[in-house]
């Protein structure tokens, strides 16, 4: 087994995550199957509990992990479903020994940091990279570790000890490091600095590990004597000296990896460079047309992002990744406008007058709306608003979550006539409880007590829209993270006042998906489709909506289409007749080389 750490330094933020990922990415076109691993050293035991404000949103697997959103990164660049256990974090670690020292299992020993806890970090790593992520069977061949935190922090300090321990454990050519690290460029000297870099690849050794590669973050493209000096000062080879700098689209990072052949330094730390099966060239070919689609794109498409956390786009990450996925597919260049749920309100327009006016103008010059999910009350009432808003005026409106229950909310209070409708998450005495709590719920403990993971949803009805744009399967699996549902009890009334539950989970009585037949596109989804979005595989829904929005709804939706969908089985709906002219021949082509790669296509 091969191990490539990647760890970071100076500062924050560098991009650790999409590093990793892209070196993944590059690792795989050279014929390798890769598996990740991400280290937090909060004492968090998941990222369940946190706001979205202080680590970002909060990324759910199919086994119902609620992880660091950097998974959600691995995910979508390697097209791989990873596992709980692959997000380590300190509260996993220090519960772990503690479990075990209840258990007796220590025979009398005084448990400490070193060597307890740095063990069982490292029996973690070796436990976990030989899972498959990948659906094939048999270990993957390399594991990208991602230390995250900066190189220094108080807190990281028994992962870099164990890490140490590791690479000595796996020995030489199994262990190769990666230090991300930025080289800024002050205003006033006009030259980019090397001394940040340097400190930090002296802390790093001083802490026992030392670089083999340093990927150097920059606004602009290295010079030749900063990577001289760098080589110089850090012991590092120029060849080993990779530079990140800024570019259109993240979807280049695993470019410029290859354009500096990082794969090779890689490869050469690693043992692999004159492995048979690995070839010299990663096969990058789709990944450069997308990175270059992306950079073409022209025409606009305006969807309007209405949550409370709009302040901090780390809080809509995945959702931001489905759009763009989708607009990508469609042709269209995302533009997003963010509207501050709480700004809609009409104690706003009082309030802040000016907030007021500058949301609902966003909102009306939006050729579509989405809300996503969230908890608690705040900013509810503007969600609502912004849901009648689509609903009256015939706008694309793609509602996740608590987006879908606020938009039955409003279908109840509009349509049914029914003023106190509400969630009993809001009102708990509300005399209508269009949503309810989960009876299997907890009200006493918060982590991992919700419906998470990978849940089956039935189509009730094969005619709607959003069973056309999964490619009229019968069912789906999709992600779910919530604690409250539209109250089954009252569903009989919502459809005979026209809302339509088309999707519903095995037992009949969870509503999983909903339609307003009339509208030119209303959806909502109480599961996540945003989560299982790839660059290669864009989400139906998000797919949906973005070509609603952009007027091309009804050709996606024409049977003669090309619809492409992963869930539950990749599946192909060719023309049924004949292709009669050269250019589209070649989308069929290009579709079918880039979606389906593995071979798995079914032409029905």
């Amino acid at each position: 087994m091969k191990y490539v750490l990647v760890t970071g330094g100076v500062v924050s933020g560098l991009g650790k995550g999409v590093t990793a990922s892209s070196i993944g990415v590059v690792l795989k076109a050279c014929g390798l199957r890769v598996t990740t691993i991400k280290i937090d050293p909060y004492l968090n035991t998941d990222a369940g509990t946190m706001s979205p404000f202080e680590h970002g949103e909060v990324f759910v697997l199919d086994d119902g992990g609620e992880v660091d959103l950097d998974l959600g990164n691995y995910e979508r660049f390697l097209d791989i479903k990873l596992t709980r256990d692959n997000n380590i974090t300190t509260g996993k670690i220090y519960q772990s020994v503690i479990n075990k020292e209840r258990r007796g299992d220590y025979l009398g020993k005084t448990i400490q940091v070193v060597p307890h806890i740095t063990d069982e970090i490292q029996d973690w790593i070796e436990r976990v990279a030989v899972n498959p992520v990948d659906g094939k069977q048999g270990p993957p061949d390399v594991c990208v570790i991602e230390l995250g935190g900066t190189i220094g922090d108080i807190e990281s300090m028994p992962f870099i000890e164990a890490l140490g321990q590791f690479s000595y454990r796996v020995g030489p050519g199994n262990f190769c490091l990666v230090h991300v690290s930025l080289v800024p460029v002050l205003n006033v000297v006009g030259e980019q600095k090397t001394k940040p870099t340097q400190h930090s690849v002296r802390g790093l050794r001083g802490l026992g590990l030392a670089p083999d590669i340093l990927a150097c973050r920059s606004t602009e493209p290295l010079e030749e004597n900063v990577k001289a000096k760098l080589s110089q000062f850090c012991h590092v080879p120029i060849s080993s000296i990779i530079n990140l700098h800024d570019v259109t689209n993240i979807w280049h990072i695993p470019l410029l990896l290859r354009d500096q052949k990082a794969h090779e330094a890689i490869l050469k730390v690693l043992d692999l460079q004159f492995v048979s099966k690995v070839p010299r060239e990663p096969k990058l070919a789709e990944w450069t047309e997308r990175a270059s689609k992306f950079d073409k794109l022209n025409n606009t498409v305006k969807i309007a992002m209405v949550g409370k956390y709009t302040g901090l786009s780390d809080s809509y990450l995945s959702v931001l990744k489905a759009l763009l996925h989708a607009s990508v597919a469609m042709g269209r260049k995302l533009v997003v406008e963010w509207v501050p749920s709480c700004d809609l309100e009409d104690a706003a327009a009082k309030e802040t007058p000016e907030a007021h006016k500058k949301a609902w103008k966003l909102l009306k010059g939006a050729e579509g709306v989405l809300v996503p999910g969230g908890f608690g009350d705040r900013g509810v009432q503007g969600k609502i608003l912004a849901a009648k808003y689509a609903r009256e005026n015939n706008v694309p409106y793609l509602g996740i979550c608590l987006g879908m229950q606020i938009a039955v909310i409003d279908f109840a209070r509009s349509i049914m006539k029914l003023p106190a409708a509400n969630s009993t998450e809001f009102d708990p005495n509300t005399t209508s409880p269009c949503v309810i709590f989960m009876p299997e719920g907890s009200k006493t403990h918060m982590g991992a007590t919700m419906r998470l993971g990978s849940r089956r949803t039935y189509f009730q009805v094969t005619t709607c829209k959003s069973a056309k744009l999964y490619g009229n399967t019968r069912f789906v699996d999709e992600r779910h993270r919530h604690r409250y549902e539209v109250n089954p009890e009252m569903v009989p009334e919502f459809e005979k006042a026209g809302l339509s539950f088309v999707g519903k989970d095995e037992s009949g009585k969870r509503m999983e998906i909903i339609e307003l037949p009339s509208h030119k596109f209303f959806i909502g989804a109480q599961f996540h489709p945003e989560f299982k979005s790839r660059p290669g595989k864009p989400s139906p829904l998000f797919l949906g909506l973005i070509a609603a929005a952009s007027g091309q709804l009804e050709t996606l939706l024409q049977p003669d289409s090309i619809i492409v969908t992963p869930n539950p089985k990749p599946r192909l709906i060719v023309p049924k007749k004949p292709l009669y002219n050269a250019h589209a021949k070649k989308t069929l082509d290009s579709l079918v080389n880039g979606y389906f790669a593995n071979g798995n296509v079914i032409h029905t």
